[in-house]
């Protein structure tokens, strides 16, 4: 979409397009492609430095945020030649308590990502120190402030940012003139990082952390953020006030900062989601649902009832010119959302409807449910999932991931004594399988924060969410075999952290397409993290779907998007939405059941202390709630789907 709208001060033509931005924002397609323009950034500052003879002297960020930023860096060090040894860095922020070989340790993290690959000299890099004695903190955090003064100061600083709108761990309230210090965690801090420890008991509660006034002092700052989950708060701090409640805000004070982003963090930005306020713009179909639903939304309004003064009065006048009258415009979109709604996701047999979601043939479809983690299929769509078998077409569900680091230890031990308790019942000898279970017994119990698990952990907790998933395809109804646990490569590490999709994940899923060759397809559309497991799940799919796209089968197949547990498509953006009575809600509920290792205490669940199926009948409830507003049919809940073109 492009805004043509432009102002004239002073002889100078001014883009309003930005215009209620108060800090310089750059938007790029990707996570990589934000994180290649600021390597590339970085790396010429290096190189200018360089041949003045200069240090440069870089803040640096942990967390998923960077980690593009520095594979890129590393990359560049390897086939560009770029040199480190003139390169200063200092990290923001540590854990504390912590020992600097713990998985969780941002000193272990920065060695593993970046320091580890490059020829940064040895005492050049300072992460601060997580072992250091409470009595002596203070003195430490002086003496690190002291260092970034006698290195010249930062030339560039680079920060992510928290839901909260935290940069390091200066959490809500921490005042614009904090220097380096001892802090402690805010709550929902601790649960958003909690996927990274065992459990939550675990996460400590204090950190070192660079403070605002630290941070502001550097020449340059820029702040990177990715995901839709983060386009709340990006809005927030770029368009807010500056206040100490929002600490990125604070940043508006910073005479050399800038946002770079991608397009799903910068989804809240007034440029994007009511753009026609920053100026002329072109009505694009998509645009105009968006602004409909949306006005309809902000003044609670069905839409057949929003008028020609509701519209002018909220700068939508150029949709009114266009159709003649509200009532036109309301129509139209009214029908078309009504149209989105059916209770067959896999196309009504008989005549073709034009406007239904899918086709009407074949009547008999072979799907293709790509669950990323084992229960992905049940708690996203179990209730799309359950009609689509019910309706008769041949449904198969292909579990991307073994899914075995969301089980706890506690659960490991709850089915190994199941196991050691069975045989000895029925006196079963098998000594290896004994000693196997009595040795992951002993691991469990004596593990350390910095150990991952073994191979046999790993492979008796991917055997426990396959029981599951498995059962959850018996309860649906699904004939043997037509579950397949595809195990994909790049999930194995035994740590949170992953490797990137790699050509054996695409060739597996390219084998199962061209083995089943389905009419119809299902996967997680969820693009909240761009580092998560969905994330590259779909990046899988659609590169095996570009190798296939050419052949007579999949010329006939269609791709469905669904969302995870954690959000839902804003509704002008849904294609299709399969509603659900309060009966299929309980039929859906038992099958999330099933998956008790994700039950009562659900791994890597952020600051959201609800349970999968809470989450997901709460999602389904509010998505029918939302048709209900527009002055649709109500319904008791709905999920909703968008169709991708790989074509």
């Amino acid at each position: 979409m492009k805004n043509k709208y432009v102002m004239t001060i002073n002889h100078q033509e001014i883009e309003l397009i930005d215009s209620f931005e108060q800090i310089a924002v750059e938007i790029h397609p990707t996570a990589k492609e934000g994180s290649k323009a600021v390597a590339a950034e970085i790396a010429a500052l290096i190189r200018q430095k360089q041949t003045a003879g200069e240090p440069c002297v870089l803040g640096l960020a942990t967390g998923s945020t960077p980690k593009y930023l520095y594979a890129e860096l590393v990359r560049l060090h390897r086939e560009e030649g770029l040199s480190f040894k003139n390169v200063v860095t200092f990290n923001l922020d540590e854990y504390y308590p912590i020992e600097p070989d713990a998985l969780q340790s941002y000193n272990r993290f920065m060695k593993e990502q970046l320091f580890n690959h490059i020829d940064i000299k040895e005492g050049n890099y300072h992460v601060p120190d997580g072992t250091v004695p409470k009595e002596k903190i203070k003195a430490y955090c002086e003496e690190y402030e002291r260092k970034i003064e006698s290195a010249g100061g930062l030339d560039i600083q680079i920060l992510g940012i928290g839901n909260n709108g935290h940069i390091g761990f200066n959490e809500p309230g921490s005042s614009i003139n904090s220097h380096t210090r001892l802090i402690t965690l805010d709550n929902s801090t601790r649960l958003a990082n909690a996927f990274d420890f065992p459990n939550m008991s675990q996460v400590p509660r204090l950190a070192i952390t660079m403070g605002i006034n630290t941070i502001l002092k550097a020449k340059k700052v820029i702040l990177l953020a990715w995901g839709s989950h983060k386009a709340k708060i990006v809005r927030r701090s770029v368009e807010g006030h500056s206040t100490d409640q929002v600490p990125a805000s604070l940043l508006q004070q910073h005479p050399n900062t800038k946002f770079v982003i991608d397009e799903q963090a910068a989804h809240d930005l007034t440029r994007n989601k009511e753009p026609w306020l920053t100026g002329d713009c072109e009505w694009t179909p998509a645009l105009i649902r968006k602004a409909v639903t949306g006005l309809a939304m902000k003044l609670d309004k069905p839409i057949l009832m929003l008028t020609d003064k509701d519209y002018n009065e909220n700068g939508l006048n150029d949709l009114v010119v266009q159709y003649g009258s509200a009532y036109e415009l309301n129509i139209k979109e009214f029908n078309a959302i009504r149209d989105t709604i059916t209770g067959w996701p896999g196309g009504k047999p008989g005549p073709q409807l034009p406007n239904h979601p899918e086709r009407s043939e074949p009547a008999k479809k072979r799907v293709l449910i790509f669950s990323p983690h084992p229960d992905d299929d049940i708690i996203s769509m179990g209730g799309t999932f359950i009609r689509l078998h019910e309706q008769g077409h041949d449904v198969h569900v292909a579990y991307q991931t073994s899914g075995n680091i969301a089980v706890t230890d506690e659960f490991v031990l709850r089915f190994i004594d199941f196991a050691v308790g069975f045989e000895g019942m029925f006196d079963i000898s098998n000594k290896k399988s004994n000693e196997i279970l009595e040795e992951a017994k002993a691991f469990i119990r004596s593990k350390k924060t910095s150990q991952k698990d073994t191979p046999e952990i790993r492979a008796i907790k991917g055997l426990i969410r396959r029981c599951e998933a498995k059962a959850t395809c018996r309860y649906v109804g699904l004939p043997d075999g037509n579950e397949h646990f595809m195990n994909l490569p790049f999930y194995e590490t035994g740590l949170v952290e992953k490797k990137p999709m790699g050509p054996e994940d695409v060739k597996l899923t390219v084998d199962l397409l061209r083995k089943l060759k389905p009419q119809q397809i299902y996967c997680a559309g969820d693009l909240a993290d761009p580092h998560g497991t969905h994330k590259v799940c779909l990046d899988i799919i659609f590169a095996a779907l570009e190798e296939v796209k050419n052949e007579d089968w999949a010329k006939d197949c269609w791709v469905w998007l669904y969302k995870g547990a954690w959000q839902e498509w804003d509704i002008h953006e849904i294609e299709m939405a399969v509603p659900m009575s309060p009966d299929q809600i309980v039929q859906k509920r038992l099958g999330i059941f099933i998956h008790q290792s994700q039950k009562d205490v659900v791994p890597f669940q952020g600051s959201d202390m609800r349970e999968f199926w809470q989450r997901a009948e709460d999602r389904n409830a509010n998505t029918a709630d939302l048709y209900d507003r527009l002055g649709l049919q109500k319904y008791a809940a709905i999920e909703a789907f968008v169709r991708y073109h790989f074509m």
